[in-house]
């Protein structure tokens, strides 16, 4: 969890881009967001075994993932996007089976 909040790019990142002073397609802002979106994969991975339903509720990245695609920083298509998703909800299911 600290390392999902240490590389969340929205506290720092998205005031700048939505202030213009950051460019939503800067190769910076891309490589931030790649490498968010890999923590995150890397935090659900570990966390698949052992987390139990109210944690696997509380990684949910959709709403972060939303504000994202809403400020225009990342599209739905992005293969990242989907990647997270499939794997946070592959997490939730393993959790609500150990239930």
């Amino acid at each position: 969890m600290k390392l999902l909040q240490r590389s969340d790019p929205i506290p720092k990142l998205l005031p700048q881009v939505r202030l213009g002073r950051m460019a939503k397609d800067s190769p910076s802002l891309i490589a931030i967001l790649e490498s968010w979106l890999e923590a995150f994969m890397q935090v659900l991975k570990d966390g698949q075994a052992v987390l139990n339903v109210e944690g696997a509720l509380r990684l949910d990245p959709n709403p972060r993932i939303a504000v994202l695609i809403e400020a225009g920083v990342l599209t739905e298509d992005q293969p990242y996007v989907q990647t997270v998703r499939d794997a946070w909800s592959a997490v939730l299911e393993a959790a609500q089976k150990r239930k």
